[in-house]
């Protein structure tokens, strides 16, 4: 499903052979049951989008009792702003089909890795509560994830940083002013929706500062956050069905979004 229904509406498109319009492959539970739901951002270094944290993750939310989207972001040659642009609109369009899609638009949430998970924290502090001008409906409605759920994410720009990231979704020369506002750590806001973060200790790509400098700015605004810091494991593991102990990051999440009322029995 295209982000944009009118191709040529799209910020930043570009006609033209092999031209890329962002969509998301939705899997619903289609049960007649009002449902949370989230959004998946597959991770890459904003150069790709990994298939294993795509498909096989919205599978796993189905089995817990939650819809899900694979969001088919814009990735490099585009840059900033045009991923978020893609993760907000997709926010936006859930929310907009929620009572067709048996979504509650309260239980909106958003879950990255890697590079994806950059971008949902960066969803989550750069939203809005939508243009009740546009003439586009699907404007109207707020871009505002209700939780968050981040992956080893690339968090900062400033400090611990993954530069494959930074240069294919800013280029070679971005300014200071640029990498503090893509900054999640330097980002968060009261509002901010609560995360569930997970990392490993000794991952050698993103570091786990990362995630630690994400939940000390929640922790700073009082805002609801779970965190798991695992012993060992590479990086990218997704789902992490070949390692034991990480894979266990999983139900904690579940168990997590249960304690907090996202999940419901």
């Amino acid at each position: 499903m295209k982000l944009w229904e009118n191709i040529q509406k799209t910020p930043g498109y570009e006609p033209g052979e092999g031209a890329f319009v962002p969509e998301i492959t939705p899997y619903l539970i289609e049960d007649g049951v009002v449902r949370g739901a989230v959004l998946v951002l597959p991770g890459g270094g904003y150069r790709l989008r990994a298939d294993h944290e795509g498909e096989p993750v919205a599978k796993w939310l189905n089995s817990i009792g939650l819809s899900a989207f694979v969001v088919h972001y814009r990735v490099s040659p585009y840059q900033h702003p045009y991923p978020l642009l893609d993760a907000k609109r997709a926010i936006r369009l859930v929310r907009y089909h929620a009572q067709e899609w048996n979504i509650d638009p309260n239980r909106i949430g958003i879950l990255g890795f890697s590079a994806g998970g950059h971008l949902a924290a960066c969803a989550s502090t750069h939203f809005d509560k939508g243009d009740p001008e546009a003439s586009d409906p699907v404007e109207r409605e707020s871009s505002r994830p209700d939780i968050s759920v981040l992956c080893y994410p690339v968090i900062s720009f400033k400090q611990f940083t993954h530069e494959g990231s930074v240069s294919h979704l800013l280029g070679d020369h971005p300014t200071e002013a640029l990498r503090r506002e893509l900054s999640g750590e330097l980002a968060v806001q009261p509002n901010t929706p609560p995360a569930f973060l997970w990392h490993t200790a000794d991952d050698s790509a993103v570091p786990v500062e990362n995630s630690l400098l994400y939940a000390g700015a929640l922790s700073k605004h009082h805002i609801p956050f779970g965190l798991h810091v695992f012993p060992h494991g590479r990086h990218g593991l997704g789902l992490a069905e070949d390692v034991p102990d990480v894979s266990r990051w999983t139900s904690l999440c579940e168990e997590w979004l249960r304690t907090i009322g996202y999940l419901k029995e």
